[in-house]
Formats: C-alpha cells, sequence, structure tokens
C-alpha cells in the first residue's frame, strides 16, 4: 500500500510546526516530519511513501523532488498548491485503490474518493502512528522454535512400532538371489 501525505497540512494539523515565520521555521517543521516518518517506518514502508509540500514556501535552489531516507519528497512548483499535484498523482497512479491518502483537506480527499483511493485526516493518521510507536515491538517469530508436537503422542508411537516392522521386512523379493545360495563353489 502506498502512502501519500499532503505535508503542510499534517504538519499543521499536529505538533511539527516550530516557532515563528520564517522561511527556516518551515524548513525545521518539513525536518521533524520527515525524521517522524523515517523512524515511524520500516524501510519498505518509506520506500512507499510520498510527500508533497507546495512549493511556494520551499527553499531557494531545493530540488522540486527528492528523497529522504527512501522517503519521495515533492515541492509542488509547477502546480497552484500541493492539493493539485496530489490529485494529479492521485490521477496516474496506476492502482489508487492501493493508495492511502493522509490530509484533512476536504478537496484532496474528494479526489482520493473519486480514484478510490483511501484517506484519512492528518490529525487520526498521526494518533494512530503515535499510538502504533508505543506499542512494544513484536519479535519476528523464530523459525526454529518449537510450536509443540505436530502429532500426539500415540500416533508418535504408532509411527515409530510401524518404522520399526518396515525395517524387520526383507528388502528383497522372494527367490531373489537363490541361485547364488545353492551353488558350492568348485
Amino acid at each position: 500500500m502506498s502512502l501519500l501525505i499532503d505535508g503542510y497540512n499534517l504538519i499543521f494539523q499536529t505538533n511539527f510546526f516550530g516557532s515563528g515565520n520564517d522561511p527556516r521555521s518551515l524548513e525545521r517543521s518539513r525536518k521533524r516530519l520527515l525524521d517522524f516518518l523515517v523512524n515511524s517506518f520500516d524501510e519498505a514502508t518509506r520506500q512507499r511513501t510520498t510527500v508533497v509540500f507546495d512549493a511556494k514556501n520551499a527553499p531557494h535552489g531545493l530540488p522540486r523532488c527528492e528523497h529522504y531516507h527512501g522517503i519521495t519528497v515533492h515541492f509542488a512548483a509547477e502546480y497552484d498548491n500541493a492539493d493539485a499535484m496530489i490529485g494529479d498523482l492521485l490521477r496516474h497512479d496506476s492502482v489508487p485503490r492501493q493508495m492511502t491518502v493522509v490530509s484533512s483537506d476536504h478537496e484532496v480527499q474528494k479526489a482520493a474518493k473519486r480514484r478510490r483511493a483511501k484517506f484519512i485526516d492528518s490529525e487520526v493518521w498521526y494518533e494512530r502512528i503515535l499510538r502504533q510507536r508505543a506499542e512494544p515491538p513484536t519479535a519476528p517469530e523464530d523459525p526454529t522454535r518449537s510450536h509443540g508436537p505436530l502429532l500426539t503422542p500415540e500416533e508418535i508411537s504408532l509411527l515409530a512400532k510401524e518404522m520399526a516392522e518396515e525395517q524387520r521386512e526383507d528388502i528383497f523379493p522372494p527367490g531373489y538371489a537363490e541361485d547364488l545360495f545353492g551353488e558350492e563353489d568348485p
């Protein structure tokens, strides 16, 4: 499942916005959000995550698309705003039903709904991620660990008896090599 995040919407709906109104505060807020995502997701999830920011506040000289620890980051420079770029990304995605859009903006949610993508309000999604981060990690199951016997003790005993009987049986068919035993050496 791909994740498409309305960057500034998530920043302003949560506690990622730093103090001040200068471009540096927006840059710090973006970095805090991206670091949060990096620390919340495994590599595979980061590879399927895209964050879109409005471009009017993008730092001068910053590329319009970059990768941050596997996360694709777009600055919507050639669009009116991030919402328009998100709509365009949704329209051009070959499997939008496998996408979740994170935004509290109703226009973005409508665009997701039109393409049958899932959507969730930024603050609801953020709270879910915080809860997941608070849960103790589950250790991957050890494939060498025994899960108890697959057979009952009675079944094991029966199998052992059958195997012992098979070993006692002559492995050669009746009459095999009798011609060798009846002759004497000259």
